[in-house]
């Protein structure tokens, strides 16, 4: 077989499967479109064109109390006072006068460093006073009757002087080997026997006050400006459903640049010292509360590059309308124009919505919850 043949046999072939599709091309392109009026997307009723029925679920608006409420934030909670005691000045410890795990009063000795030196300091320098007063004494005598010169009645007063100043810094060494509680609280496990040699870093006993205690927590920048000292928080462990009411007292002039959060503490009164500092909590509060709002479901909001926008129904249609929102919540947003009251939003389908589309109600919600 030539070349020539072939070609003419292969354009032959080629020709009449041309002639073959354009014959049947308008026979599968009739069924194609048949296939395809077949198929309606999910949630579509009715014949095709015009007369689409989109089911959907139907929100009625009411009037609501919306409350912004900051979301549950980890905590833990503090003493009101925290201190390891030691004492100023290093000694043999000679006296331990409190039991771990006991409440102490402020003031009260708790323990004690050998200060017989000191006090045989103190004695002699008590003397030594005692003799410099009778001195004074007759050199002013003699003073008075211009018997001294003024010069030889100052030695004597500067020495007096003297020895009342030593007798101080003695009394004051003595006090170092006291230690005793700066303020009411607990005491607890002792870190340190009697007959020990304790100096100025060795850790004696901690002090713990746990009436209030403190909440500190951190929350996000952008709340700074609205939490302040008597801003109400609620705070609850995470094992229990029992919740706890505190109150803000301080707030970190300065925002944590690599969190991006500052840092609060509240206090809670812990009457009867029922709650124990080192726990962790979950903090959550109120940011403000609104009576007779409008607020809707979020996943109903549809955003676009102009704003935001909400479908309603209508007429058995669905009406698009553009809101301006405010105020947020995990579940809900708070509406301010666009929508009010006895509207019915249109809360599912949201995708497949277009503006006076058939719309046919499968639910309708008409009790609304308070949204916190």
């Amino acid at each position: 077989m030539t070349t020539k043949r072939i070609i003419r046999i292969t354009t032959t072939i080629v020709i009449i499967i041309v002639l073959v599709g354009i014959i049947l091309y308008p026979k599968f392109k009739s069924m194609l479109g048949k296939e395809q009026g077949n198929t309606m997307p999910t949630g579509m009723r009715g014949g095709f064109g015009g007369n689409q029925i989109l089911m959907s679920s139907g929100y009625v608006i009411v009037p609501t109390q919306f409350t912004e409420m900051i979301p549950p934030i980890p905590g833990s909670l503090l003493p009101d006072e925290e201190v390891d005691l030691a004492f100023e000045t290093s000694g043999k410890v000679v006296g331990i006068f409190f039991e771990e795990g006991t409440r102490v009063k402020k003031g009260e000795l708790l323990a004690k460093i050998n200060d017989k030196p000191l006090q045989a300091q103190l004695l002699k320098l008590q003397a030594q006073k005692k003799l410099s007063e009778e001195k004074e004494f007759r050199q002013r005598q003699l003073l008075d009757r211009d018997a001294i010169s003024r010069e030889s009645y100052d030695q004597v007063a500067t020495e007096l002087q003297s020895i009342e100043a030593d007798i101080m810094l003695i009394e004051a060494r003595i006090a170092e080997t006291e230690l005793r509680a700066p303020f009411d609280g607990i005491v607890g496990l002792r870190m340190i026997s009697e007959g020990a040699y304790a100096t100025t870093q060795t850790k004696i006993i901690r002090l713990v006050k746990n009436s209030p205690l403190k909440i500190e927590f951190p929350v996000n920048e952008r709340y700074s400006g609205e939490i302040a000292p008597g801003f109400p928080i609620t705070f609850q462990f995470t094992d229990e459903s029992e919740k706890y009411e505190a109150k803000v007292y301080a707030v970190d002039p300065k925002v944590n640049i690599e969190m991006r959060t500052i840092t609060v503490r509240a206090l809670y009164p812990n009457i009867g010292e029922k709650l124990k500092p080192g726990r962790s909590v979950k903090v959550t509060a109120q940011l403000s509360q609104i009576d007779n709002a409008i607020s809707i479901p979020t996943e109903a909001v549809i955003a676009e590059m102009e704003g935001e926008k909400v479908f309603v129904y209508k007429n058995g249609k669905a009406e698009q309308v553009k809101v301006e929102l405010g105020l947020r919540t995990e579940s809900h947003v708070q509406v301010k124009e666009g929508l009010h009251f006895g509207d019915t939003l249109l809360t599912t389908a949201i995708l497949q919505l277009r503006q006076s589309l058939p719309v046919k109600l499968d639910t309708i919600v008409t009790n609304q919850p308070l949204v916190q």
